[in-house]
């Protein structure tokens, strides 16, 4: 008799597992999707009483389940939904991510993705501790810690403010990011990715949105183009790429766009990490001189 729970969650795998198919991803990932998919119809208790007892390391003991797969089946536990699933058909929908974080209701949502860029909980996290979500959202502390709070719970860490700093020996490189960017955009360009119809800004429901699925070694990409309300009304769908990749603390995102200003003006470059971007582009050569004056002395 299969357990109710575990065929859920198995569904939204082997869901995963053949949306990842159609789109051309690496067929040992699409085959990693069932096999865990199996494992979980396979377990003779809830997959949550595992979980309870053993963590995210027991649920990397089942068949096929590797670290990602066990974060997402954490997830799924935690919230009762698979959030990539909603990227991959087409529905992400960044005003309902933020909406479901409490203290933050729909208007303050709209002005935290409108005007601090804001998609996801990540993002959301570093703003509630570097001091935008008080000071440019009006947040009060009492919001704000609660905030906090909720985020360390679901992102599935407590951190102190300083260990936001980006860490790279889990972080990619820009060079890395750029270089998923690059083949992104290429591919599109050539008419080779599959396309998606996105739920969101598409009446029509035209399939228009290309998606990538690419590797560099550990980690699994996806990249699609920005469809988001702001990419939109700034005629940037075709511009901004979002990249989503698997990191030690579950799903992460990265959103990749053209500079319009300063030394890194027409060149690509990943949103919050310009200062390694620059450096980058230092290293290769590829940034203009910087631009000296000099006075002549009465």
């Amino acid at each position: 008799m299969s357990i109710p729970l575990n065929e859920y969650i198995a569904g939204l795998l082997d869901e995963a597992a053949r949306i990842f198919a159609e789109q051309g991803a690496n067929r040992f990932r699409v085959q990693a999707y069932h096999r865990a998919a199996d494992a979980l119809r396979g377990l003779p208790r809830p997959v949550s009483a595992l979980f309870a007892d053993r963590g995210l390391a027991g649920l990397e003991e089942l068949p096929g389940v590797g670290e990602g797969i066990a974060r997402s089946i954490r997830d799924v536990l935690r919230h009762g939904r698979l959030a990539m699933l909603d990227r991959l058909r087409g529905g992400h929908d960044p005003i309902a991510l933020l909406c479901s974080v409490p203290g933050i209701g729909k208007a303050i949502a709209w002005k935290l993705h409108e005007e601090l860029e804001i998609d996801t909980l990540e993002e959301l996290e570093a703003a509630a501790h570097d001091g935008r979500l008080e000071h440019r959202a009006g947040l009060g502390p009492k919001r704000l810690a609660g905030i906090r709070d909720s985020l360390a719970h679901r992102l599935g860490r407590v951190r102190q403010p300083a260990l936001l700093v980006p860490d790279s020996g889990e972080e990619p490189s820009v060079a890395e990011l750029l270089g998923v960017d690059g083949e992104y955009r290429q591919e599109a360009t050539a008419g080779r990715l599959k396309t998606i119809a996105p739920r969101r800004f598409n009446p029509t429901g035209e399939s228009w949105l290309p998606v990538l699925h690419t590797v560099r070694d550990p980690r699994h990409y996806t990249a699609l183009f920005s469809n988001t309300p702001r990419a939109h009304r700034l005629q940037k769908t075709r511009n901004w790429v979002v990249l989503c990749y698997d990191g030690r603390n579950g799903e992460q995102q990265s959103t990749i766009i053209t500079s319009e200003f300063g030394r890194l003006q027409g060149l690509r470059i990943v949103r919050g990490r310009e200062r390694e971007c620059e450096e980058h582009y230092r290293k290769l050569g590829q940034l203009p001189p910087v631009q000296r004056s000099f006075s002549r002395a009465a």
